[in-house]
């Protein structure tokens, strides 16, 4: 699912890796720091939803040129920057037409996404019930986030699918972890509401 991401050098107080300068990359990072300071999950997911809006509305903030680069096969996934500090991540994800995700976790951390262009369709699934690695999951509701929305997972409800609905525009995201994220639980249809599990490992594309 692509190579990984060479980091450049961190900055001063080698706390952080930022990996490529951009245009308002010092406004992004010490609006998330503020927000991941606060304490409790939800107050500061809800913060970090404001913050990603109003950014992108406001256009005080330009991603680097790669992230708006589909990768044919696959969703690509490219790290911007990683807080040794706070300890969250920061990746930008491209969404060719029509690419998207099976339904997925995100191994128990809390993540807050914004639409930066485009549009997605995201689906939240209810967890059921498991017997082993069959799970099963009923679909909660489906809403079509545009561009400047953002939304946010708390665990236990973390499991989604995200896709780019559009058949000739690509959709790029902006998703703050808790952490790094290297894995996560997938889960394919085997019938009805039945799904199997697996793991797989969340590659990063190659920042140019």
């Amino acid at each position: 699912m692509g190579s990984a991401a060479t980091l450049a050098t961190p900055v001063a107080d080698h706390t952080t890796m930022l990996a490529l300068d951009f245009p308002g990359s010092d406004t992004l990072i010490a609006a998330i720091d503020r927000a991941v300071a606060m304490p409790g999950d939800r107050a500061l997911t809800d913060e970090l939803r404001a913050t990603l809006c109003r950014l992108i509305r406001a256009h005080e903030v330009r991603l680097p040129d790669c992230v708006f680069e589909p990768v044919s096969d696959h969703y690509a996934r490219r790290e911007l920057y990683r807080s040794e500090r706070l300890g969250y991540s920061v990746v930008a994800m491209t969404w060719g037409p029509g690419q998207g995700t099976p339904i997925h976790d995100h191994s128990g951390m809390w993540c807050v996404e914004g639409v930066w262009r485009g549009q997605l369709e995201i689906t939240q699934y209810e967890l059921l019930g498991a017997d082993g690695e069959v799970w099963q999951f009923q679909p909660v509701g489906t809403l079509n986030a545009g561009t400047g929305s953002a939304g946010s997972l708390i665990p236990p409800h973390e499991y989604h699918t995200i896709r780019n609905p559009s058949s000739d525009e690509i959709a790029v995201s902006l998703h703050i972890y808790k952490d790094r994220i290297a894995s996560c639980a997938v889960f394919e249809r085997i019938d009805g509401n039945h799904y199997r599990r697996g793991l797989r490992t969340l590659c990063l594309d190659t920042l140019a």
